[in-house]
């Protein structure tokens, strides 16, 4: 059975066929434009799915790279505190030496004992070392002081007992602990011999004007217990170092794909663009065949 095509009917299939070519150059207009392949997740839902995968795990990479940033600034203070503490060391082991010349006299040891008094309460400033408003040597106890400067007396002491680590995750999974163990720095071997007693004892023998020669051993422990404990710490620096170094790579990673999901081949995009413009003009000229010449046409 045959099917009567009327005018009608020709005039709206190339009105239908001209809007979607002109649909068309407008959508190859708008990558052009923006650069990327879709604008909407209608346009592709697998393209934009994954975009939306792949601009989270940025997210991700950027959060665990501001907790790595964090880790390294508590890691680097940290060093820097202790390697100030072991300067301190080595001169309270130098005046432990000079204090058994015998040509030292009770004088001389008192004022060795001030000296070093001096450094002992810059210990105790060290100890209260801060970063952002957060006490370093204070385990999870951050708003708390570790050093009391009024305890023994007077005298003060390492008065923290929290050995709890701050754990910063920087992968999934995978956690590093931005601070040390204090108590394995202030509190060596134990509360009742920490390095705050020791100093005390050796400035309350400087002061009685009588040598502190005696207390070279335990200083020479502090201190390669100190160097020991900042060994560690150099170990802790290293990896996270290493944790940042593949964070970078990982986000160069990520961006790579995100881009080869979603930006547009510009070079094809402008061949297609051309493609569609010159099927355009085809259409246009069919179109102008195709609607019938009116009756005053053949009038003239």
């Amino acid at each position: 059975m045959s099917v009567r095509v009327t005018q009608t009917m020709l005039n709206s299939n190339m009105l239908r066929n001209l809007n979607n070519s002109m649909h068309n150059m407008d959508k190859l207009q708008h990558m052009l434009s923006s650069g990327r392949k879709v604008e909407k997740p209608s346009d592709d839902p697998v393209v934009a799915a994954r975009g939306m995968f792949y601009r989270s795990s940025l997210m991700e990479n950027d959060q665990y790279k501001r907790n790595v940033d964090e880790a390294q600034s508590w890691m680097d203070m940290t060093d820097a505190t202790m390697d100030e503490m072991g300067n301190i060391m080595k001169r309270v082991k130098e005046l432990l030496v000079y204090s058994g010349d015998g040509a030292v006299s009770p004088e001389d040891l008192k004022t060795m004992g001030a000296e070093i008094e001096e450094l002992k309460n810059h210990m105790g400033t060290l100890a209260n070392q801060q970063i952002n408003g957060k006490y370093i040597f204070a385990g999870t106890d951050t708003n708390k002081a570790p050093f009391d400067a009024n305890a023994l007396g007077g005298k003060g002491d390492f008065v923290s007992t929290n050995a709890s680590p701050i754990n910063l995750e920087v992968s999934q999974n995978v956690f590093v602990t931005s601070n040390v163990n204090a108590q394995n720095i202030f509190n060596y071997p134990n509360a009742a011999g920490n390095v705050f007693k020791v100093l005390n004892n050796i400035i309350d023998e400087l002061k009685a004007g009588r040598s502190a020669t005696q207390f070279q051993t335990v200083m020479d422990d502090q201190f390669d217990n100190l160097l020991a404990e900042r060994a560690t710490l150099g170990a802790s620096v290293n990896r996270v170092e290493l944790i940042a170094e593949r964070l970078d790579t990982q986000e160069v990673s990520i961006t790579g794909l995100m881009s080869k999901n979603e930006d547009a081949d510009m070079a094809k995009v402008m061949t297609d663009l051309k493609t569609q413009e010159s099927v355009h003009n085809a259409a246009l000229g069919a179109g102008a065949r195709i609607i019938q010449p009116t009756l005053l046409d053949f009038l003239r």
